[in-house]
């Protein structure tokens, strides 16, 4: 078989196993993206040209921290990938002696991050499923574009286990896809971020291509779906923090 995520192949292989171009070199099968393999090598680059406000949204997540972490703060970042963000908060925060640990599901990607940044002083990297990990009493909580990928089924678990984990005054910033709240809303929106993708280069090829991977895995809700799984979690102090049509960042505080 095949390995889901791979340097692009000729075409002839391509064909054959119905592997699709996304670009930055990744490719993935229909329905099937992953954050496996090779992907951790080119994905700060395809991640920032497919995410509006990505680098500008750590910036924001930077400067935010220094509400909540204080002097011994614990801090996580659930679905940290290449940990880059991760080891931002950490090294901001060096001055506190602050402990931050990021965690992600995918060992490629904690792997990735052990080695290009498990030498920075206050930051750990763990390969867990948030589900089976038990956090300690924290100050901040940090999701950038993760729970969109976690199913339906279990979100509101990891969004109730968020909640018991922070401290009272700690916060939570989630930063999501969210869908419009209407048809006529999320047709313009759509029409939007294709546009956008275009202009950051990727071809219409690349764009279906993403498109047709993530059926099935990426589910974001709406604006409000995400407000109610807060709500129902017990947050009560909830703002948007940045807005871009489809992606949104929240700031909970418990």
């Amino acid at each position: 078989m095949v390995h889901q995520y791979l340097t692009v192949e000729p075409a002839v292989l391509t064909k054959k196993y119905n592997i699709l171009n996304v670009g930055q070199n990744i490719a993935a099968s229909n329905s099937s993206w992953s954050f496996s393999g090779k992907v951790s090598d080119t994905f700060e680059e395809h991640v920032a040209k497919s995410v509006p406000l990505y680098k500008q949204g750590h910036e924001l997540v930077l400067g935010l921290s220094d509400f909540f972490m204080h002097n011994q703060s614990i801090g996580y970042e659930i679905g940290c990938s290449t940990g880059i963000l991760s080891q931002a908060i950490a090294r901001r925060n060096a001055h506190k002696n602050i402990a931050f640990v990021g965690l992600d599901i995918v060992p490629d990607m904690v792997q990735y991050a052990q080695d290009h940044y498990g030498d920075v002083e206050g930051v750990d990297f763990e390969c867990v499923d948030i589900l089976d990990k038990e956090l300690e009493k924290c100050d901040l909580i940090v999701s950038y574009y993760t729970i969109q990928f976690i199913q339906p089924r279990v979100r509101q678990l990891v969004i109730d286990k968020i909640y018991n984990a922070l401290n009272w005054g700690g916060a939570f910033l989630f930063f999501e896809k969210v869908r419009a709240p209407d048809a006529r809303f999320q047709d313009i929106s759509t029409a939007l971020y294709t546009d956008y993708k275009l202009d950051q280069g990727y071809s219409p090829e690349e764009i279906v291509a993403k498109s047709k991977s993530l059926k099935g895995v990426l589910e974001p809700f709406s604006t409000q779906g995400n407000l109610d799984l807060l709500t129902r979690a017990g947050f009560s102090d909830i703002t948007t923090v940045m807005k871009y049509v489809c992606f949104e960042g929240f700031l909970a505080i418990k």
